[in-house]
């Protein structure tokens, strides 16, 4: 690779450090910087570190944080005759600023077919997932009879923890209407975008929604239907690779996770997160931006990264300004 090339693989959003205008707090997730304005607002930067196995990896993948800015506010403005949703404006092409609610610590998974966390369950013998049975006589990658809901909790430190709809409200972590409306809303979610998927020659395999309150409602916050939250399959290859017992592509995060994997990574104790080469981050990224063209139809063109925090920055004191 090229003196050029290696330094361009260098530029990438790897973190924030803001002060604004009536900012109240700061968080920074594994992926995502969050400012809270007021406490009315929150400002979501989505910076371009990837996070796998609940351990942020040490190198940016360039463009990461536009390409999930981008598709998550597409799906957000598409899905929200469905339930209310958090956001209002996306004045950068990594930020977005919506109104700040009360997180539900649980994440609704809704999967269509038998891959990921699920199918690594499986192939052990397991067929029980958050109370629910999986059927026998499946493999890896295939369908559903129906799509099945698995929750887990959103935990602050450690691994998210399978949980079962029954638990959940036995442990008083929210309210059995509150669980119904989320799973309910998270199933017509998903066949939402099933449908919108199949239009552009995809498959959505599976993915997970976020909740939060407002003034006592239920929103829909967070990202929606990206490459971090979801997995997608190419529609016109599926059968057949089915049908050959081969791999199928994966749009998604979960090539990440089988790369750690196959060198020695899954996050337990005393294991070394492998050296991330040019070759790998460029991968990464061009799996990106594959999906969000896919996705929306429309060709992707990176930010250009000299002096990407200042232009960051104006952008959202102007939008704070007209809030």
């Amino acid at each position: 690779m090229t003196q050029t090339n290696t330094a361009k693989m260098e530029k990438g959003l790897m973190a924030t450090n803001y002060f604004f205008k009536d900012q109240t707090s700061f968080y920074r997730g594994k992926v995502r910087d969050v400012y809270t304005i007021k406490n009315e607002h929150v400002v979501m930067i989505a910076c371009d570190r990837i996070s796998a196995f609940d351990h942020v990896l040490p190198r940016a993948i360039p463009h990461k944080g536009e390409v999930l800015t981008q598709i998550a506010a597409h799906f957000l403005d598409a899905t929200k005759d469905i339930i209310p949703n958090w956001k209002l404006s996306v004045p950068d092409p990594n930020v977005t600023i919506g109104i700040r609610c009360e997180a539900i610590p649980i994440e609704i998974v809704v999967r269509g077919y038998l891959c990921g966390h699920a199918w690594r369950l499986y192939k052990t013998g397991e067929r029980m997932i958050c109370g629910v049975r999986m059927p026998d006589g499946l493999k890896e990658n295939d369908k559903f009879p129906e799509p099945i809901v698995t929750p887990a909790t959103k935990n602050t430190e450690g691994h998210d923890e399978d949980v079962s709809i029954e638990d959940i409200i036995s442990r008083k972590i929210c309210t059995k209407k509150q669980i119904e409306h989320m799973v309910d809303a998270a199933l017509k979610l998903y066949a939402r975008g099933v449908q919108m998927a199949a239009e552009r020659g995809l498959i959505l395999v599976d993915t997970k929604y976020e909740f939060g309150l407002h003034e006592k409602k239920l929103v829909l916050i967070d990202e929606v239907h990206t490459p971090d939250s979801s997995r997608f399959f190419y529609l016109d290859a599926y059968q057949k690779l089915q049908d050959a017992g081969k791999p199928q592509k994966q749009l998604s995060k979960e090539f990440v996770r089988e790369w750690l994997m196959a060198n020695g990574f899954q996050g337990l104790e005393g294991q070394l997160v492998p050296e991330m080469t040019d070759e790998f981050v460029t991968s990464v990224t061009e799996r990106y931006t594959e999906l969000y063209e896919a996705m929306t139809g429309q060709k992707f063109v990176g930010r250009d990264y000299t002096n990407v925090l200042d232009i960051i920055e104006d952008n959202i004191n102007e939008a704070i300004s007209a809030i």
